[in-house]
């Protein structure tokens, strides 16, 4: 979608850094590509057109990519010079871009978009010294449960430490009734055990990410922890594919909490009944201690290396990273605004099923930063999977995950040895 630049008046035309256009020199008829995934992009035409730019500002084209198609997308386009100039891209993918050279670092002058963030975000896209990223919006997981069993169970709200949290679970359970169970932990989501790790301070990998640290005491505490809700059925043992329909599933009581994201705010209010909406919460994740981790996730605008508008591309990412314009993508898409005054601006905290996000996101923990991750968390999750199902001890399991990591990792260790790797 092409998109002719226009000056406006109002809200949007107030956004700060207009200065880092200044110079730029780029021609009015040269265009600069924007690729933007799912609702975000469906979003951007309308958040592009209400912003005032420079009379020399070149066009914009918004290409719309599918985030099942968006990661090969990146690669392809890397591998074969076509790259845009600016891009939304997955917080978990910045480490491989920046590894292959595919993105530029934030220059000094654009430093200044990084305030106001969170800072597990932040630490998510800087590697090496440098920060890759400039958080969009954010999100991170926790838990959505049913307050209806759980007041029944005498709680308000699931405990925040461990051992109190999983006697709430049996007492849930109870309440539930035969062939029901108190969460969904499905066996082929490694989000769930990363979550418990995280929450124990694991850092499950070491050696600047050259080796897996799966059989340290604190991932193989969390590991133990994860295997004894299945041991005691607190949480069947199935695949998200077993699951013909969560939100019946939800309704009926088959399990009364889950891990998710904000996205499912949405999901709630349109597809659980109606007589249910009074009946669901959502709460911080539990920790060996008191209030536990989570991972930060969400989306961050990156220019793209080698691109003909370099000043011209930070602009972009800093007018659609100012306040104002995260106040309108979250209105338009109810994205979690990266900036914290946004919250403020928005009443986020005002929103009972919204406000543990912030308490969550200010408790999140940055993932290892290397491009094998995701292969690894997969690899990682099998072995668990396989544990949980009696193939695998939790020293076994910890010892097997590790010897994997560190095939994945063989590579990263010897770059390190030839001082190559970020």
């Amino acid at each position: 979608m092409q998109l002719t630049r226009r000056h406006m008046t109002g809200a949007l035309a107030a956004l700060p850094l207009a200065p880092l256009l200044g110079g730029c020199g780029a021609r009015a008829d040269d265009t600069l590509t924007i690729w933007a995934m799912g609702n975000e992009a469906a979003s951007l035409p309308a958040l592009l057109g209400g912003i005032a730019w420079p009379a020399d500002a070149p066009p914009i084209a918004v290409q719309p990519l599918p985030w099942t198609a968006a990661h090969e997308k990146l690669l392809t386009g890397f591998a074969g010079g076509s790259l845009p100039s600016v891009g939304q891209v997955g917080n978990s993918w910045i480490a491989e871009l920046a590894a292959i050279g595919a993105i530029e670092p934030v220059p000094p002058y654009a430093r200044r978009l990084l305030a106001d963030q969170f800072g597990a975000v932040i630490d998510t896209n800087r590697i090496a010294g440098k920060t890759w990223g400039v958080p969009w919006y954010v999100d991170t997981r926790l838990q959505f449960y049913r307050k209806d069993l759980f007041a029944r169970a005498g709680y308000g709200a699931p405990p925040p430490e461990w051992t109190e949290w999983k006697a709430a679970l049996h007492k849930v359970k109870k309440q539930a009734g035969d062939g029901n169970y108190a969460l969904l932990y499905p066996l082929n989501e490694y989000e769930q055990l990363t979550t418990l790790a995280l929450s124990a301070g694991a850092r499950m990998l070491r050696d600047e990410g050259g080796r897996g640290a799966f059989s340290e005491p604190e991932f193989k505490a969390a590991l133990a922890f994860y295997k004894s809700l299945f041991d005691e059925e607190l949480a069947p043992k199935v695949s998200m594919a077993q699951i013909s329909n969560v939100w019946t599933e939800f309704g009926r009581g088959h399990f009364s909490l889950f891990l998710s994201g904000p996205w499912t705010i949405g999901d709630m209010k349109k597809r659980l009944a109606p007589a249910l909406q009074d009946d669901w919460g959502t709460a911080v994740n539990p920790g060996p201690d008191g209030i536990g981790s989570a991972a930060p996730g969400g989306s961050s605008l990156v220019v793209f290396a080698g691109g003909a508008h370099d000043k011209a591309s930070w602009d972009l990412v800093a007018r659609l990273t100012a306040s104002v314009a995260q106040l309108a993508l979250h209105e338009a898409t109810g994205d979690l605004p990266a900036r914290r005054s946004v919250w403020t601006a928005a009443g986020l905290m005002h929103d009972p099923a919204v406000a543990p996000f912030r308490v969550q996101l200010e408790r999140a923990t940055a993932l290892p930063k290397v491009p094998e991750w995701e292969r690894i968390v997969t690899e990682m999750q099998v072995v668990a999977e396989r544990m949980v199902r009696g193939q695998y001890s939790v020293d076994a399991a910890a010892k097997e995950i590790d010897a994997r990591a560190d095939r994945l990792l063989e590579k990263r260790r010897w770059m390190l040895s030839q001082g190559r790797a970020l």
